[in-house]
């Protein structure tokens, strides 16, 4: 079993890698605490134990958990965007769940992103999405509009660090592109069905491929608020999918400092107001000049 096909189309691996993600991120699995024995992860998501032992390097290699033979596997480091979706923010450092959770806790949701691979808002959105079936949130409208980079992009990063491996980089690429198109036919599946399933009456997404490589990644919620956060480019090794490891120079958006900026309606000069409407007037300046190229 080298190469367990989920349902979503990606590897079995990949899917317990997410949901593993999302629950260090999301405090299941807090700072310090042991992660469950290989044993007990491989029947929860029936796999196989080498399935679970890749999720586990591919975490560590990440930062998020060390590992030791005979000791298990303990969370070294959360993502520092990470938190439960509580509706009270920090004032500085950010959670993208509590932003989330407050655009959908509005009859209507609207949300504008820029981001690299659209990773971490799948696993939120997901999160959402389960607690509009639990009826404990009701939009009536949700709108998300995502700007991605285009596919035919040679972006800077991942790069293999040694020079004398340069038929690694196509197969770097090529992976970080199978990572986005793999979790933006997630989140869309994930908001679409809510319509199918007359959870939501109007679910609105759409997606457009901007010629730039994103340094930032950013949250838009139209005329409320905005998170902002730079990428952080970091060493790690990286585990192809032919079970390959590369050393490699790469970003983790997971591990990206996110900061909040309020609209201060009251005081349109406000630096939360300023950089709201700059941050709005480029979303929207590039959503419109990429519409007229399509």
């Amino acid at each position: 079993m080298s190469e367990e096909r989920g349902d979503g189309g990606g590897t079995e691996w990949e899917r317990v890698l997410m949901v593993l993600r999302t629950r260090i991120a999301d405090g299941a699995y807090p700072l310090g605490s042991q992660l469950p024995p290989q044993r007990e992860l491989a029947d929860e998501f029936d796999v196989s134990r080498d399935t679970v032992q890749r999720v586990m390097r591919e975490l560590s290699s990440e930062g998020w958990v060390k590992s030791r033979q005979g000791s298990g596997s303990r969370v070294v480091k959360r993502p520092t965007h990470a938190g439960t979706p509580k509706r009270d923010a920090p004032r500085v450092r950010a959670a993208l769940g509590t932003f989330i959770a407050r655009a959908f806790a509005q009859p209507v949701v609207q949300l504008d992103v820029f981001t690299l691979t659209s990773e971490s808002l799948d696993a939120h959105i997901r999160l959402q999405s389960e607690l509009i079936r639990l009826g404990d949130v009701r939009p009536e409208r949700i709108e998300l509009r995502m700007l991605l980079p285009s596919e035919s992009l040679v972006l800077p990063y991942p790069r293999t660090k040694s020079p004398e491996e340069p038929g690694r980089l196509g197969q770097l690429q090529d992976r970080l592109r199978a990572i986005t198109r793999r979790h933006t036919i997630s989140l869309r599946t994930a908001l679409r069905d809510l319509h199918t399933e007359g959870l939501v009456p109007s679910v609105q997404v759409e997606i457009r491929h901007v010629p730039l490589t994103p340094t930032f990644k950013l949250y838009l919620r139209p005329g409320a608020e905005a998170l902002f956060g730079p990428y952080e480019i970091v060493e790690r090794t990286i585990l192809l999918d032919d079970g390959t490891e590369v050393e490699a120079q790469d970003v983790l958006g997971l591990g990206s400092t996110l900061t909040r900026h309020v609209n201060d309606e009251g005081d349109p000069d406000s630096p939360g107001s300023v950089f709201m409407e700059s941050m709005q007037a480029w979303f929207d300046s590039c959503w419109e000049l990429l519409a007229e190229r399509d």
